[in-house]
């Protein structure tokens, strides 16, 4: 990422969250954990944006620099690492349905989206506890 050295230089709320998570790639990899439960690296190559390995790699280290994530050895392969939300990540779980939710107002809507928005919309809760346990709420397109 560009001027990643440059570190909220501005009192405004909302540059920082921008400058923390406001970036494409560090959304959608959010998004992935959130929303499909990925946790390797390996997962967050097989998004349908198609995530650069360089770009991936970087917003990773960024996400876990701001402590939005945390990194830990596989205990299933010593040589991997799992990836997880942090409680800072996890209070960005509302923030994503708040994008789902306006983003379903100004997007065709297909099956699919239309099941996430009634969720969202009718057990709103209930996903916030699965994105907290780490369970899936959607499968991979």
């Amino acid at each position: 990422m560009k001027n990643e050295t440059k570190k909220h230089d501005s009192n405004c709320l909302v540059a920082y969250g921008i400058d923390t998570f406001g970036d494409r790639w560090s959304f959608l990899v959010l998004r992935d954990m959130m929303l499909y439960g990925k946790c390797r690296y390996g997962e967050f190559l097989c998004c349908e944006e198609q995530i650069a390995t360089n770009v991936l790699a970087q917003r990773l280290k960024h996400l876990e620099r701001e402590g939005i994530i945390s990194k830990a050895r596989d205990p299933e392969n010593r040589r991997s690492y799992i990836y997880s939300l942090t409680d800072k990540g996890l209070d960005l779980a509302p923030v994503l349905l708040e994008i789902i939710r306006w983003s379903s107002r100004h997007l065709e809507m297909n099956a699919r989206r239309r099941r996430l928005l009634k969720r969202i919309e009718t057990d709103r809760d209930g996903i916030l506890a699965d994105i907290r346990d780490g369970r899936a709420i959607l499968t991979a397109p």
